[in-house]
C-alpha cells in the first residue's frame, strides 16, 4: 500500500514592481560632431524643449542650411528625386550600387567595430557637411543656373562619395525634403532654436 504525499502549494505573492530609473541621455558629443550625430541626439530627446537645447548647443551654419533646404518650400531642388548612384570614398573600384544599400553595409560595419561617433577623430579621410554645405547652392533653383544637369549631378555625387555614409544619407533626404522621415525634428523646433532663420521668398 502506497501512501500519497499531500501536495503542498506555494502561494506566490506579488510585490510592487520596482521603478526603474532611466538615465538621462547625455548631451555631450565629440568636438565638431557630424551632422548625423547632432540629428540623432535631437531625435533621442523626448520633449521639444530638449530638442531645441541640443540644436542651440551645436548650432552651426551647415545645420541651418540643411534645415532651410529641407523645410523651406521656396527652396526647390534641381536634382532628380530618389536614389542616387553611390560608390563611396574608399571603394571606388570595388563597389557600385545605391546609397541606401551602402549605408546599410556601413552601419553594419560600424556596429561590428563599435565605432559610430567619430567627430574630429575620424581617421578615414571623410569630408563633412560642415565643409561642403557652401556648395549646396549649386543644387537648388536659382543657385547656379549656368551649369548643365549632367555636371550638376556629377558634382552632387562627388560630394556624396566623399562624405561619411550617414552624412550622405542626410544630404539625399534633404534634397527630397524627407529629413523628418528618419530624424525626429520639425520645422517648429528648428524655428524656435534658430529664430534668425528667415523662411520663404528664396526662389
Amino acid at each position: 500500500m502506497t501512501t500519497k504525499t499531500p501536495k503542498t502549494t506555494t502561494k506566490k505573492t506579488r510585490g510592487r514592481p520596482k521603478s526603474v530609473k532611466v538615465a538621462p541621455v547625455s548631451l555631450d558629443l565629440p568636438r565638431n560632431p557630424f551632422s548625423f550625430e547632432v540629428l540623432d541626439l535631437v531625435s533621442k530627446q523626448k520633449t521639444a524643449a530638449k530638442k531645441v537645447e541640443v540644436l542651440k548647443r551645436y548650432e552651426h551654419p551647415s545645420l541651418k542650411a540643411l534645415f532651410i533646404w529641407n523645410f523651406d518650400s521656396t527652396v526647390i531642388s534641381v536634382l532628380p528625386q530618389g536614389e542616387v548612384p553611390y560608390t563611396g570614398y574608399d571603394e571606388q573600384t570595388s563597389y557600385s550600387g545605391t546609397l541606401s544599400t551602402k549605408i546599410t553595409e556601413e552601419v553594419r560595419r560600424m556596429h561590428e567595430t563599435g565605432s559610430f561617433s567619430m567627430g574630429t577623430s575620424d581617421k578615414e579621410g571623410h569630408t563633412t557637411i560642415r565643409r561642403e554645405f557652401k556648395n549646396f547652392y549649386h543644387f537648388i533653383k536659382g543657385g547656379n543656373d549656368s551649369i548643365n544637369s549632367i555636371r550638376r549631378e556629377t558634382m552632387f555625387i562627388n560630394i556624396l562619395e566623399g562624405l561619411h555614409p550617414l552624412e550622405a544619407e542626410i544630404v539625399v533626404l534633404v534634397k527630397d525634403k524627407r529629413l523628418q522621415d528618419v530624424y525626429k525634428v520639425t520645422q517648429d523646433v528648428v524655428a524656435t532654436a534658430y529664430p534668425d532663420i528667415t523662411w520663404g521668398n528664396r526662389s
